[in-house]
């Protein structure tokens, strides 16, 4: 990651008096500083899917519209890069559960997991460029699963989602599927429909 005035990671994995740690990316306090560094994590994200996190460096600078120097004040190294757009992703996907939460109980579990989906392909593309022993992945898998929970078992108790699910193997399921190879995104939307469709109770 940053330096400690500009990115850091949660590194706990447990929960404290019910609260959920989260992996979290932290901005600078100033504006303009905030508003590079936002720009910098948005160029990254498309870089990183487009080209994969070999990226050039200078080219997000330049899409973020920024110097190569102000990008190493952010991020002094391009691991530190990657980590904080697939962190701010995880963050952002945390958020979005709490947004749907005040949808009908089917509505915001089908909203979260659509959601959840863009961050696999968001993982994809950042995976090959992940430090595999950084405890801001365990971290981070652990915010999805505590983000996505609630909204499983609230879908379970109003009837609309199978009793036997468990978020793990909901998560697998949507990682695998959005995972493959598809002929176009038309093709994946009606598989990853199939597969969610199949969440719901068997009608006897």
């Amino acid at each position: 990651m940053g330096t400690a005035e500009q990115t850091s990671a949660g590194t706990e994995t447990g929960t404290v008096a019910g609260t959920v740690a989260t992996a979290t990316v932290t901005r600078p306090q100033r504006a303009d500083a905030r508003r590079n560094f936002d720009a910098l994590l948005a160029a990254a994200r498309d870089g990183f899917a487009a080209n994969g996190t070999s990226a050039s460096l200078e080219e997000i600078a330049r899409q973020a519209g920024v110097g190569i120097g102000t990008l190493y004040r952010n991020f002094p190294t391009r691991d530190a890069l990657v980590e904080a757009v697939y962190v701010d992703e995880v963050e952002s996907v945390v958020r979005a559960a709490s947004e749907a939460a005040s949808l009908e109980p089917w509505d915001a579990f089908d909203t979260w997991l659509h959601r959840f989906i863009t961050y696999v392909g968001t993982k994809k593309a950042l995976v090959d460029g992940l430090n595999k022993d950084s405890p801001v992945l365990l971290t981070c898998r652990t915010s999805l699963y505590s983000a996505g929970e609630p909204l499983l078992k609230r879908a379970q108790a109003a009837g609309v989602v199978r009793e036997d699910t468990e978020i793990g193997d909901v998560v697998r399921m949507i990682s695998g599927i959005a995972s493959v190879a598809f002929d176009d995104d038309a093709q994946r939307d009606r598989v990853i429909d199939l597969a969610v469709d199949g969440l719901r109770p068997v009608r006897r």
